[in-house]
């Protein structure tokens, strides 16, 4: 069951990971689940999306969407890690997704993260209606999601703003990639509206400029990297930030250069920490090109060639293929 509300980190703040699925011969990957969820649970992170788009939600069915909260929740729960633990949901039509949300009542989940309706390009008026309605179907916390470039519909920041006077609406993860809509919003929200960033590349500045912190992907990698980077803008020292900042800066741009999560999930797999890089269709695995270009980051990064997670030699599928 879910922690009651009035618990809850009303403002989440900091970093957030969209954590991948680790799927092997078409299944959830159970083992590899829970040696990433050990894995990360020892790190500085301070919340967990589970089945957004990094998480290849849209290819789980429910009952796989169900095993990897159950099994994410069991191993923090084991480490003694409490975090907020967000589902992430989406779907064109409302009344679709308000049963998905009741049909997770029982499950151990925190909060929800749910993308604006996609195709259907609704009006600033449905937007409002549609997200109103689903957080009248919860008592937990809702995120908004908002990426235009996928949905193609933007959430407007005066919709933003009445949207956040409902009580659990409690924040954005903002993929407008329009900085002068994202700077608007960061100066006209409410007290206890929280702002985060999507865009890996913009961490920095969106912290910067005042958000309360990133849901990045590319944190998989390097995690306490973008954590330090969090630590220094909330102590007030952003040129340490920004130094540590540039040594992540080429980051995002590497593990996105083909569609996510193929990238971090190659990487992942050479660290050992999932047994597979398989991602599921119509995501692909990284490119021959790519997979040496990551290969090269992670070498250089311990100091030396060679197969990077310190086991022997293991051949890209990609390779094989």
């Amino acid at each position: 069951m879910s922690t009651p509300i009035s618990t809850l980190q009303q403002r989440p703040s900091g970093v957030w990971l969209p954590l991948i699925t680790p799927f092997r011969d078409g299944e959830l990957d159970t083992p590899s689940l829970r040696r990433l969820v050990r894995h990360y649970a020892g790190t500085a992170i301070d919340g967990l999306i589970l089945g957004a788009t990094t998480g290849e939600g849209l290819t789980l069915d429910e009952a796989e969407a169900g095993r990897l909260a159950e099994v994410c929740a069991t191993e923090l729960t084991a480490a003694r890690r409490r975090i907020p633990l967000y589902l992430g949901l989406a779907g064109s039509d409302t009344r679709k997704v308000a049963a998905m949300i009741a049909r997770t009542e029982t499950w151990p989940v925190d909060g929800y993260l749910i993308s604006a309706p996609s195709y259907t390009r609704p009006s600033q008026q449905g937007l409002y209606l549609h997200f109103a309605a689903l957080a009248e179907a919860t008592a937990r916390p809702v995120m908004l999601y908002n990426i235009p470039y996928r949905t193609a519909v933007n959430i407007s920041n005066d919709t933003m703003l009445r949207l956040a006077e409902c009580t659990n609406i409690v924040g954005l993860k903002d993929c407008s990639a329009d900085t002068l809509q994202s700077v608007d919003l960061l100066c006209r929200r409410p007290p206890g509206f929280a702002i985060l960033t999507g865009e890996d590349a913009l961490f920095y500045s969106a912290l910067a400029q005042g958000a309360d912190g990133g849901i990045l992907a590319s944190a998989h990698v390097e995690t306490a990297a973008f954590a330090q980077v969090a630590g220094h803008i909330r102590a007030g020292n952003r040129a340490t930030a920004l130094a540590a900042w540039r040594t992540l800066a080429d980051l995002p741009r590497l593990l996105f250069a083909e569609p996510s999560p193929a990238p971090i999930k190659h990487w992942l797999w050479r660290q050992g920490l999932i047994d597979s890089p398989e991602v599921r269709l119509p995501m692909v695995r990284v490119s021959e090109a790519l997979a040496r270009r990551i290969d090269d980051r992670i070498a250089a990064a311990i100091g030396g060639p060679g197969d990077p997670s310190g086991h022997p030699a293991v051949e890209s599928p990609v390779l094989r293929a």
